[in-house]
């Protein structure tokens, strides 16, 4: 008889202590965190593909890339001009990178597991690399490391995001409260491409803190406040004082939060994603780098969850 394969392919199941970690083999998604016995990551249907890109790493470059089309000089001057596949027709873009939708192969032990895919050369990006992705338990949550390997001849463009749900166990999505550490952000277009970089104000200054219900975001933040280790930390807290926080280490310059109503089983949903580079940053240049051949670049974000005491949640 046959079995039907999960559209999110092979399910990775993690545990440490009290933390425990679901991630899916199809764009090596973070589908799953629980600390303490509380989720943290807000869950998908089983046996359904992800909704909204949930839990996804976007690479070689995250969010939207106008009309498909990059230009760009590589340090030793070589000029590009491409055109990508318009994956966000609705809106004439080119959104989430390349490998949303890959089976990345899977290396996993009971703490730690390492998905690794190829971007290979194609139309639109001929380049290729090699991505790893490790995701890591901690006591209090999980580190993300993404490493990506230039395989290729020439140097390439890459940019790193990641697109996680985040909730608070069973507490109503809309009374969490939602901190962010920027002090700018993009303003956009009708097809959610920036036009400008303005400081924070209104409902995109989130440094004190705002209800999540009062909010309604698909909005890129930049002029991140960062900690004494260089994390830039978003945080989501309920009122019992448990707090989710988000770090995304230097090389992360940029946020996307993304609010929405469609989520599967969740009234609200919201998506803290950090990004390398910003919105149409293939076209921008704004922190793109540029990957020699033969090298390797790392980065990391992750999570940890708290209570008002700052401990570990226990059951």
């Amino acid at each position: 008889m046959h079995t039907p394969v999960d559209p999110t392919g092979q399910q990775i199941r993690l545990a440490k202590g009290d933390v425990t970690a679901h991630i899916a083999q199809v764009g090596a998604s973070l589908r799953g965190l629980t600390v303490g016995g509380v989720s943290v990551v807000t869950p998908f249907p089983e046996g359904t593909m992800a909704p909204s890109c949930s839990g996804a790493v976007l690479v070689p470059w995250p969010n939207r890339i106008a009309d498909g089309i990059w230009k760009q000089t590589d340090p030793h001057g070589t000029e590009y001009e491409q055109e990508l596949a318009l994956t966000e027709p609705d809106l004439d873009n080119a959104i989430h990178g390349l490998l949303r939708f890959a089976p990345y192969v899977v290396e996993a032990g009971e703490e730690k597991a390492t998905l690794t895919a190829a971007v290979v050369p194609q139309n639109g990006y001929p380049f290729a690399l090699v991505t790893e992705v490790e995701y890591a338990l901690t006591d209090d949550g999980i580190t993300v490391t993404h490493t990506l390997t230039n395989v290729g001849d020439t140097a390439a463009p890459v940019g790193v995001g990641t697109h996680p749900f985040f909730h608070i166990g069973g507490a109503d999505p809309r009374e969490l409260t939602l901190t962010l550490p920027a002090s700018r952000f993009f303003e956009v277009d009708e097809r959610l491409l920036p036009v400008a970089e303005r400081d924070v104000t209104g409902d995109t200054d989130l440094r004190a803190g705002r209800r999540l219900g009062d909010v309604s975001l698909d909005t890129g933040f930049a002029g991140l406040d960062r900690d004494d280790e260089g994390r830039a930390v978003t945080t989501l807290e309920s009122a019992d004082g448990t707090k989710v926080s988000v770090w995304q280490d230097e090389n992360f310059e940029y946020l996307q939060v993304y609010t929405t109503e469609n989520y599967p089983g969740q009234d609200y949903a919201v998506a803290i994603e950090p990004m390398t580079i910003p919105t149409d940053g293939f076209n921008s240049g704004d922190n793109l780098t540029w990957l020699e051949p033969g090298a390797s670049w790392n980065v990391s974000w992750g999570v940890s969850v708290s209570t008002n005491s700052g401990v570990t949640i226990k059951e």
